[in-house]
């Protein structure tokens, strides 16, 4: 992070700008030229207090200008880190992998299939393993849509009909992934590398319109599925489907902050409370 500090322009004297905008300029130019990577943290208020030779209160005002242009994020006790947009690697990895820096985490994943949480779920899991992430507890609740069950989506895009080959198909892309969550997860516990090992896995009968991943709940990311068409094999065939695709999803980042105007703090709670309703009333487990 020194270095980091090191590569930060310096305040210009001639400037007329006070120097809170000054700050906030030279972070924006640091984020939108990838000096900072999304999901990465911020130098501390301190450093940048230090850096700059001016008070944190001016620090504050700089990085609440990047806040409004929904640049940053702020997370109590953990900083200000770069507002992640989508999905990508350089997005919501960051975020989930910082998740595991905790003492007790929990993951909350509503969605279709677990696709791509079993992906950025993998290498969070592997450092746990290798001693590089140590925490005391992990817990894991997936909630899907039950695809052995009539659905809306996927369907068949020539006649918009259910199709048990097409749901069959999703069960299996459900099945793969989700039982590679839940026993690696596990395992973890039965290695003795965490005091606590918990994966759920709970199905419902709504349709899949959105996911919605909530990282120790304090930090939410939602996204629509786009429903495409396209052409799968099914039983040897192909067939065009209409499907709602997750790896198209852009995600919208909430966290928690101590932003009093901001409305983050409701946006995580309402979306906790959505899950746990889902959760305790209409989802029952989800039998492999």
């Amino acid at each position: 992070m020194t270095s980091e500090l090191e590569n930060l322009a310096g305040l210009d004297p001639d400037d007329p700008r006070p120097p809170s905008q000054q700050i906030a300029n030279v972070l924006r130019a640091a984020i939108r030229t990838r000096k900072f990577e999304p999901g990465e943290r911020l130098p501390s208020q301190n450093d940048l207090a230090e850096r700059y030779n001016v008070a944190r209160e001016t620090v504050k005002t700089a990085l609440r200008i990047l806040r409004d242009e929904r640049l940053i994020v702020t997370r109590q006790g953990s900083g200000a880190f770069v507002r992640a947009q989508t999905e990508r690697p350089v997005g919501l990895r960051p975020h989930v992998e910082a998740a595991f820096e905790r003492a007790h985490v929990t993951i909350d994943f509503a969605g279709f299939s677990g696709e791509t949480l079993h992906g950025v779920l993998t290498e969070p899991l592997d450092k746990i393993r290798a001693g590089l992430l140590t925490p005391e507890s992990v817990t894991v609740r997936i909630l899907l849509p039950d695809t052995r069950q009539p659905m809306a989506l996927p369907c068949l895009a020539e006649t918009q009909s259910d199709d048990p080959g097409v749901r069959e198909r999703a069960e299996r892309i459900t099945r793969r992934h989700t039982e590679a969550i839940v026993e690696a997860v596990r395992e973890l516990g039965e290695l003795g590398l965490v005091k606590e090992a918990v994966a759920d896995v709970r199905v419902h009968r709504a349709a899949p319109l959105f996911k919605l991943y909530i990282l120790n709940g304090e930090e939410v990311f939602f996204g629509f599925y786009p429903v495409v068409e396209h052409t799968v094999t099914i039983e040897g065939k192909e067939v065009g489907i209409f499907d709602p695709m997750g790896k198209d999803a852009i995600l919208f980042h909430r966290a928690v902050s101590d932003d009093e105007t901001s409305d983050a703090q409701q946006y995580v709670e309402q979306a906790r409370t959505w899950f746990d309703s889902m959760w305790s009333t209409i989802a029952h487990e989800f039998q492999p």
